[in-house]
């Protein structure tokens, strides 16, 4: 008799050549971490964390190519060969004409703040990310979110939740006027919207508007490999592209970008500002020597930027982006069978979990999501993240607490770093973190730093 046709299983797209142990505390143990912690994730030392999902930036695993061309690293201080390299290799990939190195996404997100933004600007964007909007505060101007409603809704099946809302655009741009928007900033797959992508089909027709304008567009394109992978799975007409295809075609659509390479490069360290802008590109080369380093360097070693050169061409195979995210998949779908309330659809690059939904009895003035962080630590080990009203900040004109709509705490897998055993032990703990959430009481901050109160705020429970 013939055997019935079934599914195939699917498996990474590496094996593993070295590996680093892992040790799990006690519950006593982590009880204290986590008080001397400040109840801050942040703030644990790694080697008290068991599985670490704070972040997936510069966490992900390079592979053996990548630490092959770390012993080509070419340390001259000027005119490096690795830089001419990366060069090449943005230029191919991305489509832009100068690149400018910096140490991570930050730097370039500085340079480009600097060199565009006026005192009394006016930011559009798709929702706000920390490091930008405050780099974009400090030079004077005013972030504006101009996402769809969707992006707000954590229950929203939208399949690209990170498009703008025309709307919302053109009403900005008659009211301020379009000389006082220094250029539009658009993000692939929205961190703070739960890793949400932005279609192809948007991204041209905020192109059109910003022509009409004469407003440039510049990408955040940390994770952009990974959004071009949605619309290769979501949007008609890209089925039969390549990521790399997609990933063009998108970067097209813009003036340039600021790269945190240390996301979809798959290295530990660095980025970049490229621009087809000659004139920013100058004024950006002028600045990157007084912050980042030399414009050939730009705060990395020559075999950094080898390894992220490499690490650019590896983040656009098609088989190493659809195992990266099938491994989101996979929790994300684990967690959603024992009805943990989470950020719908699914994202590219983390789990988003709904602690508005997970607490239903805490106020957001008690830190939900900062909560459930400590609360699944305090569990098993695993650390994760706040995306919440601590992120947020405070308003700088008022200094009342920004109260965004989505209160989420953020499991972020790193790249080629851990098996589907992590994502199991990782849902089993967020289950038994969701079966005892009534007994939580949430946190009070006791410090909050003047800039990124999230990264090293402290806490005490109430």
């Amino acid at each position: 008799m013939a055997r019935a046709i079934r599914k195939r299983s699917w498996a990474e797209p590496f094996k593993i050549k070295v590996v680093e142990p892992l040790q799990l505390t006690s519950r006593e143990e982590r009880q204290k971490a986590l008080a001397k912690a400040g109840y801050n994730t942040f703030l644990l030392p790694s080697r008290l964390v068991y599985i670490d999902l704070l972040t997936d930036s510069g966490t992900s695993a390079m592979s053996d190519w990548q630490w092959a061309g770390m012993m080509l690293g070419d340390e001259a201080y000027a005119g490096s060969r690795n830089f001419e390299h990366l060069q090449a290799v943005v230029r191919k990939h991305y489509g832009y004409k100068h690149v400018i190195p910096t140490h991570q996404g930050r730097g370039a997100e500085h340079l480009l703040s600097r060199s565009l933004i006026d005192p009394g600007d006016y930011v559009p964007g798709n929702m706000y990310f920390t490091t930008t909007r405050l780099h974009q505060e400090l030079a004077g101007a005013k972030f504006v979110d101009v996402i769809i409603d969707d992006a707000h809704d954590p229950k929203s099946q939208h399949p690209f939740k990170g498009n703008i809302d025309l709307d919302k655009l053109r009403t900005l741009i008659r009211k301020v006027g379009a000389e006082r928007i220094p250029y539009i900033s658009v993000a692939g797959t929205v961190n703070m919207a739960g890793g949400q992508p932005i279609s192809m089909q948007n991204l041209k027709e905020v192109r059109a508007i910003a022509q009409r304008y004469g407003i440039p567009i510049y990408l955040d394109a940390t994770r952009l490999a990974e959004n071009a992978y949605f619309i290769q799975q979501r949007e008609p007409g890209h089925q039969s592209k390549s990521i790399a295809e997609i990933v063009k075609s998108l970067c097209s659509l813009s003036d340039g970008c600021t790269m945190s390479a240390k996301k979809d490069s798959l290295v530990n360290i660095g980025g970049f500002l490229a621009t087809n802008d000659r004139k920013l590109h100058e004024e950006a080369c002028n600045l990157v020597v007084v912050y980042e380093g030399l414009h050939t360097y730009g705060g990395l070693a020559g075999r950094d930027m080898e390894a992220m050169a490499r690490g650019i061409v590896e983040s656009f195979q098609d088989d190493h982006i659809r195992a990266r995210i099938g491994q989101v998949e996979y929790l994300g779908h684990r967690l959603i069978e024992e009805k943990i309330p989470i950020v719908l659809p699914i994202g590219g690059h983390a789990i988003f979990l709904d602690a508005k939904r997970f607490y239903r009895h805490l106020p957001q003035d008690s830190f939900p999501a900062q909560t459930l962080a400590a609360e699944l630590y305090l569990e098993s080990g695993i650390r994760s993240m706040e995306r919440g009203i601590a992120s947020a900040g405070r308003n700088p004109e008022t200094g009342e607490h920004y109260r965004p709509r989505l209160e989420l705490t953020r499991l972020t897998i790193p790249r080629r770093v851990y098996t589907q055993a992590h994502m199991d032990v990782t849902a089993e703990a967020v289950c038994a973190t969701y079966d005892r959430r009534r007994e939580v009481k949430g946190l009070r901050m006791v410090y909050e730093p003047r800039y990124l109160r999230f990264f090293r705020a402290r806490f005490k429970p109430l």
